[in-house]
């Protein structure tokens, strides 16, 4: 007897989800010299965080 299995339980198919992760290897980290102290660091951080808790807000007030 031959039992069928659903896609992907043991199909043919052996590539991985993250398929175009072998060609980010190659590319090296790399290092920024951001300064922490200048306004315009500062300005950004503040504006990111304020649309982080937005979203969490969002997030939180959505569930029933």
């Amino acid at each position: 007897m031959s039992e069928r299995q659903g896609p992907g339980a043991t199909g043919g198919n052996k590539q991985t989800s993250g398929g175009q992760d072998a060609s980010k290897k190659d590319v090296p980290a790399e290092d920024f010299d951001i300064d922490m102290d200048a306004p315009e660091t500062e300005k950004a951080a503040v504006a990111i965080q304020s649309q982080f808790r937005k979203y969490q807000k969002k997030k939180h007030d959505d569930k029933p």
